[in-house]
């Protein structure tokens, strides 16, 4: 059995077998919790590598699990939401989620998401000052970005933009995350500048600008730089 301890924390109990199945059969160490505050429980007991979180339990929710989970660990946390929770998705990405699914979903997309995290958050890992995404390149400490073989030329606030992307590939980002990282607290609510500034960079950055492949809209929540198509 792997030593990658994973929790699930969901009040569904065909969910919770259907996960502890699939996940354990690719070779993870799986506990479950039916609801929130059993969750938060063997969470400080067990300290697993992963949590994937269910927004909606009845008693204590998803996003009070979270919130209380932020105040004593960073623990890579999946959420799984029904559709129609979109502002819960956002709050709960605000509060400090990893990652979230939209119930019913793939096994096949979950354990890849999986993957990500764990690979994201693996004892081992730093922050790359270079970043390659398709054929373009990131040089983050140099301030250079290339495509195929030619420079790009970015102003700052692109460039920012870029590099906020780059230190959480693959991660989505909220639209109040990046106007907060990019532009400071006072942007927070400024949607349509983000959209601006996110058109410059496809632009500069995407084979096909309105059919973009990294630089990905999440519908009402934010953006997703894909670094493996």
């Amino acid at each position: 059995m792997s030593d990658e301890r994973i929790l699930v924390i969901d009040d569904e109990a065909p969910i919770r077998r259907a996960l502890k199945i699939a996940l354990a059969g690719h070779g993870y160490n799986v506990e479950t919790a039916e609801d929130g505050e059993d969750g938060l429980v063997r969470a400080a007991a067990w300290s697993p590598r992963l949590i994937v979180l269910d927004l909606m339990m009845p008693k204590f929710d998803g996003l009070q699990v979270l919130q209380d989970l932020r105040g004593w660990t960073d623990v890579p946390v999946l959420v799984l939401s029904a559709r129609g929770q979109e502002r819960d998705k956002v709050r709960a990405l605000d509060l400090g989620a990893d990652d979230y699914l939209t119930k019913p979903f793939g096994m096949d997309e979950l354990l890849a998401r999986v993957r990500a995290l764990l690979r994201r958050h693996s004892p081992g890992a730093s922050a790359e000052t270079i970043q390659r995404f398709g054929d373009v390149t990131v040089d983050l400490s140099r301030r250079i970005v290339t495509k195929g073989n030619d420079e790009v030329h970015l102003t700052p606030t692109e460039f920012s933009l870029l590099a906020t992307f780059c230190a959480e590939p693959d991660r989505v980002l909220t639209h109040r995350h990046i106007l907060e990282r990019v532009w400071g607290g006072y942007a927070a609510d400024n949607a349509q500048q983000l959209r601006v500034y996110i058109g410059y960079l496809r632009r500069k950055l995407e084979d096909d600008p309105a059919n973009p492949q990294f630089i990905v809209t999440e519908p009402g929540i934010g953006y997703r730089l894909r670094a493996e198509v």
